[in-house]
């Protein structure tokens, strides 16, 4: 009886310190994050803790299941609201983001850079730094990534838009391009070792539609074997596209090869995504991180994304 209590008390105190020692990771952003109108808007939303209390999960849920998975221990916080800009947080969110001590940080700004002046990267140049300070005032060793976000065929089809008649290789770039000024402008503050490499949603999405996996015009047909990285509303994310956007977090954030989660991955099974199409993403994800300077995954082995294994809930 003794033996079994001591066993019960060490396997508490293992709980209690792996708990302790998980990293905080906190997602700032809006619908993109969330994933408005797809099922990962409450995805797994028991696995999160929404700031907001809206009851949202998003891409923050799936990177805690894909983390999990590889068995990383993470504590992950979503503040997000639809259509929100950084400026829009720190307006509104200010007491609420101060309160906690964060350790790590994702954060995005409006799909058009600015809502007033689509492509102009002047607000997130001023609300990436205005953010960043206020995040390490509680935690100087806070890590930051700027996530760079998608082109919008809504934007690019309809007459008027600010890119309409451009291709999505012009709109991904000009807001990357949006995300590297702001970048480049925090690695200039004192300290900046805090500023971690860009997140390059955006431009995964652009390979798995240059090669064809993905549909160029989701207002077209899509071709036998191809899937729609846009929602219905050819705006946000379709769960294709987001589950491509979570593994680039994974990627990004854990230095670990996407591939490694393997073809029947939980968070795809929940999903609906088949074996191949978890596989194809997977790869995707490892070749746009790949390409990315300085990137780990580049010495890192390639994973037997093919090898079949149980989904086992790690909640």
């Amino acid at each position: 009886m003794h033996k079994a209590l001591a066993a019960l008390l060490l396997l508490a105190l293992w709980g209690a310190a792996a708990a302790a020692q998980a990293e905080r990771v906190l997602f700032i952003g809006n619908s993109f994050t969330y994933g408005r109108g797809s099922p990962l808007e409450s995805y797994r939303a028991d696995t999160v803790t929404d700031l907001n209390q809206t009851g949202m999960s998003g891409v923050p849920a799936l990177f805690k299941a894909f983390s999990a998975q590889a068995g990383l221990a993470y504590e992950v916080s979503i503040e997000a609201r639809g259509g929100a800009d950084l400026d829009w947080h720190l307006a509104q969110r200010r007491e609420l983001l101060s309160a906690g001590r964060w350790d790590r940080v994702l954060m995005q700004t409006h799909s058009l850079l600015d809502r007033s002046h689509p492509g102009r990267p002047d607000a997130l140049l001023r609300s990436s730094q205005e953010m960043a300070a206020l995040l390490r005032r509680r935690n100087p060793e806070i890590a930051i990534h700027l996530m760079a976000t998608w082109a919008r065929a809504d934007q690019l089809h309809r007459p008027g838009s600010a890119w309409w008649g451009r291709s999505v290789e012009a709109m991904t770039q000009d807001l990357r391009k949006g995300y590297e000024q702001a970048h480049a402008e925090l690695k200039k503050q004192p300290g900046a070792e805090f500023v971690q490499a860009l997140v390059p949603v955006g431009e995964a999405w652009q390979r798995a539609i240059q090669q064809g996996l993905a549909t160029r015009d989701p207002y077209r047909p899509l071709a036998a074997g191809q899937f729609d990285l846009w929602a219905d509303d050819q705006h946000h994310a379709s769960v294709f596209g987001a589950y491509l956007e979570g593994l680039v977090v994974f990627g990004a954030v854990t230095g670990r090869d996407p591939r490694s989660l393997g073809a029947h991955e939980c968070a795809a099974h929940d999903l609906g995504l088949s074996p191949d199409q978890a596989r194809a993403l997977q790869q995707i994800a490892f070749e746009q991180l790949g390409v990315e300077r300085g990137s780990v995954l580049k010495a890192m082995p390639a994973a037997d994304a093919g090898a079949a294994r149980p989904c086992v809930d790690v909640r």
